[in-house]
């Protein structure tokens, strides 16, 4: 398998980079703020949006844990408050419909998968706290849909271990490289973990998920064979939010989608000389010239032929010191291009 689909949406290294606008948890869990997060993806020419599908009993324990730098609120909190009710993830899914964009959210309990399978779906995208959590990822797997896996904070090992448990349901499956820090630092992306993937797993498609600032090492990823691209999406970097710091505007998704189909347009090929080369090469090339009149019988030396645009004369310039020390066979006009006729 080195594509699929996702609500026929082809997925794979033949196909441009599928750009996850995730919005996660940005709208604070404000219904109208989700439904504005969506209309602002469409309008920058997204073609998926993502959410997150929180049900906090069913997730974690309660804690009075804190997210570390992301938030100095708890993180119990964060989670509740930004929680949208069954309905409310129905009617955002309802007008991504009626928006033409598709619609994803990541579970992260077994409700929540339930949740968001009996709301149809296409696929389900797992964040990288549940890449080694088999227990879920296999109820998950069990469903029977598309999967994008990210890996942040597992090695490749751990990786191995949940692509076999994935694998065992025979659902079709993508990779996303992460790194768990917010921001994350550039030194800190290892565009080569896009690579490890690739070599690792071959016949799955692969991608980053990305939480450094702006679209560049995502573009980079392209060019390293990303087929899949997410990166956390708000209207405004002003708003609240845990995740908005990170996140990028509806200008910098707009140049994300249309920058990583320019990349995985131009990635490959070979260095040779192309066809459609040949108009620059007919006026940039230069080729043997005349420089003064020559006579029959006349040496040619630097003093009489050099080399000169446009490149359309029979002589290409690397063939100069061929010509340099023989005799003219008939007079040669200056500015004139040098032909073997002219040579004796």
């Amino acid at each position: 398998m080195t594509q699929f689909e996702i609500a026929g949406r082809k997925i794979g290294p033949d196909h441009p980079p599928f750009v996850i606008a995730e919005v996660g948890i940005n709208h604070e869990g404000e219904f109208a703020k989700a439904i504005q997060m969506v209309d602002a993806a469409v309008a920058a020419g997204a073609e998926v949006v993502k959410f997150q599908c929180h049900i906090t009993e069913k997730e974690m324990i309660p804690t009075d844990m804190k997210p570390g730098e992301i938030s100095a609120e708890r993180l119990w909190d964060i989670i509740k408050r930004c929680e949208l009710t069954e309905d409310e993830e129905r009617r955002v899914q309802a007008h991504c419909a009626e928006k033409g964009i598709m619609y994803l959210s990541t579970p992260f309990s077994r409700e929540a998968a339930d949740r968001l399978n009996d709301m149809g779906v296409p696929a389900f995208k797992i964040g990288s706290g549940e890449c080694n959590n088999i227990p879920l990822l296999q109820h998950i797997a069990a469903m029977g849909k598309p999967m994008i896996l990210s890996t942040g904070m597992n090695d490749l090992d751990s990786v191995r271990r949940s692509v076999a448990a994935i694998r065992e349901y025979d659902v079709p499956l993508a990779l996303l490289h992460c790194t768990s820090m917010y921001p994350t630092p550039y030194d800190k992306v290892r565009l080569g973990g896009v690579t490890d993937l690739r070599e690792a797993f071959p016949g799955l498609p692969v991608g980053l998920s990305d939480h450094s600032l702006h679209i560049w090492t995502c573009l980079g990823a392209v060019a390293l064979g990303a087929s899949v691209l997410e990166k956390h999406f708000t209207v405004s970097r002003a708003w609240p939010g845990p995740d908005t710091p990170i996140s990028i505007e509806p200008d910098e998704l707009r140049d994300l989608v249309a920058g990583s189909r320019a990349v995985w347009e131009a990635r490959g090929g070979k260095k040779t000389r192309l066809e459609d080369e040949q108009p620059v090469i007919d006026f940039a090339y230069a080729t043997v010239v005349s420089v003064a009149p020559i006579k029959a019988g006349e040496i040619f030396t630097k003093g009489n032929i050099w080399v000169k645009r446009p490149g359309v004369g029979p002589i290409p310039a690397d063939r100069l010191d061929d010509i340099l020390g023989r005799t003219a066979r008939r007079d040669v006009a200056a500015d004139t291009h040098l032909t073997p006729e002219d040579i004796a």
